[in-house]
């Protein structure tokens, strides 16, 4: 009894929906949502440690402010005065020797032992016996030279005289280099029978003119 309740039940139950969806009216069917764009992705960024306190500045220490100014380079100025200091001045310019006109000899002859002094003009032959002087240069030294002295260039040929009615032999050089007034012995004339050297050098004297008659 209680089960064909039940089916009874569940008939009803059955027809009365089959009813309620002949009964209910149909809606139309609705058109599709447009597709959306996917969302971006969005990358959450990583927190950054905000900076902590600045630490404040030392002062140098005295090792490394000593290793600072040694390796600085020196100023233009500085570089140009120890070059300046250093670069040695330049020698001054010798003097120039005074230059004579006329040199002042002395001669001796060994065998007669006599002495002669006489002046020679530079480039003038002077005999003396068998001798012949030339005097090439005559100079006095410069103020600045160590001794005061006179020094000549000085030629000197042996030529005999010419006899009575003959040709005169042909000369020949005996000496030639320069003549010390101070140091005679220096550079000396060598002969067996003539000595000669150096007095002094002079400027000869203007001659004067004739007196017109």
């Amino acid at each position: 009894m209680a089960g064909v309740t039940a089916l009874a039940v569940a008939g009803s139950l059955a027809g009365g929906g089959a009813w309620a969806l002949q009964n209910t009216p149909q809606q139309p069917p609705t058109a599709p949502a447009p597709p959306t764009a996917p969302a971006p992705i969005v990358v959450p960024q990583q927190s950054r440690p905000s900076p902590g306190p600045r630490p404040a500045a030392q002062a140098p220490t005295p090792t490394t402010a000593a290793s600072s100014a040694a390796n600085e380079t020196p100023a233009p100025a500085a570089s140009t005065a120890k070059s300046a200091a250093t670069t040695p001045d330049k020698p001054a310019e010798p003097l120039k020797r005074a230059r004579s006109s006329v040199a002042i000899l002395q001669a001796l002859d060994k065998v007669t032992t006599e002495t002669m002094r006489f002046e020679a003009p530079v480039g003038q032959p002077i005999r003396y016996k068998t001798l012949i002087f030339t005097v090439r240069a005559c100079e006095t030294t410069a103020p600045d030279e160590d001794a005061p002295d006179s020094v000549a260039y000085v030629t000197v040929d042996t030529q005999p005289k010419a006899l009575p009615g003959r040709v005169a032999p042909a000369g020949r050089q005996i000496y030639k280099g320069w003549m010390y007034a101070n140091s005679p012995g220096l550079n000396p004339l060598e002969h067996p029978v003539y000595d000669a050297w150096l007095i002094a050098c002079k400027t000869s004297a203007p001659v004067a003119p004739a007196a017109s008659r």
